[in-house]
């Protein structure tokens, strides 16, 4: 496969239709019809579009329409080929597309890089789950963070795989989303590519912009085009009660964004924190969470107010460029 990649994510409402099937379910048999090398269907928690519709699981309805987030990842040629069937059929939703590659080499002039790594649910580590095991990794080559998120449905080499009721789930999807210094992300790829096996993973450059509270560089607001803001906090991490990413979707929402998206992980951390995640016995979640923003430039900056407000003490806050279809 060429280093040189295409990131495509799709955001959208969870319930809404491609003709006579769920959008989700159309997109996904779409990048598996073209065996695109990977893809991932994701569950948001909450978020809002254009309408500024507030889609929300703490409504405790059966009628929920969460966010949802479809990616797909392979050569600049095969995504090429999917752009306008998914923007013909995400009319209502957001399509961006960013470049990314495999290798830090290709990555020179980058201060800091945002690693994926994708992995299935069942893959283990001298018996613990992978998705720990690379958590483990990266926080001890001092990476600034990482959240595991679990799939629903997705592809991995080429080959789908689907969660489906009654059933294990185990080769369901699962990626590791880590932010760290360009040589540290470098350290610790070079490790995990020795514990995985095959392991497929992207990189692309980002910008740090707060960590735990302390500003690094805010987000650039006179350059063209638009950016993403990705905001890693914790379920745990409060702010007068509520938690952070709830008030950073809701202020967000009241101060006429664009749009936002809240993922819940499974695992994860940001430091100087240890990995962590739900556990047994335990009262109250305790997991990452991580919430994308995206919007032109010049309006940027409002919304990285509002996170710069929000987080005084905690979370890790990125800005990257992207494309809009």
């Amino acid at each position: 496969m060429s280093d040189d990649l295409l990131i495509l994510t799709a955001f959208f409402g969870e319930r809404m239709r491609a003709t006579d099937a769920l959008l989700a379910d159309t997109l996904l048999d779409v990048f598996g019809g073209h065996e695109i090398a990977a893809s991932m269907l994701l569950r948001g928690v909450e978020g809002f579009g254009l309408r500024h519709h507030l889609r929300t699981d703490s409504s405790l309805s059966l009628s929920e329409d969460l966010p949802a987030v479809a990616v797909a990842i392979d050569t600049a040629y095969r995504i090429e080929q999917l752009r306008t069937t998914v923007r013909t059929l995400v009319p209502r939703g957001l399509v961006s597309i960013a470049p990314a590659v495999t290798d830090p080499a290709g990555l020179v002039d980058a201060a800091a890089v945002r690693l994926t790594v994708y992995l299935r649910r069942q893959d283990r580590v001298a018996g613990r789950p992978a998705h720990v095991a690379v958590c483990d990794v990266l926080h001890r080559r001092g990476v600034d963070g990482a959240s595991a998120l679990l799939g629903v449905d997705g592809t991995l080499r080429g080959t789908r795989h689907r969660a489906r009721f009654f059933a294990r789930n185990a080769d369901v999807p699962v990626q590791v989303v880590a932010v760290g210094a360009r040589d540290s992300i470098a350290g610790a790829l070079a490790e995990l590519r020795e514990l995985l096996t095959d392991p497929f993973v992207t990189l692309a450059p980002v910008q740090v912009c707060k960590r735990d509270g302390v500003t690094v560089d805010g987000p650039p607001t006179d350059a063209a085009g638009w950016q993403q803001l990705t905001v890693f906090t914790s379920e745990a991490q409060l702010h007068r009660g509520r938690p952070i990413q709830r008030e950073i979707t809701r202020q967000l929402r009241g101060s006429g964004a664009r749009g936002a998206t809240t993922l819940r992980g499974i695992w994860g951390y940001h430091l100087p924190h240890a990995p962590h995640g739900d556990r047994p016995l335990r009262l109250g979640r305790h997991v990452p969470t991580l919430t994308i923003v995206i919007d032109e430039s010049a309006r940027i900056a409002r919304s990285y107010e509002i996170i710069d407000a929000l987080t005084g003490e905690h979370g890790l806050v990125t800005a990257a460029p992207v494309g809009v279809l």
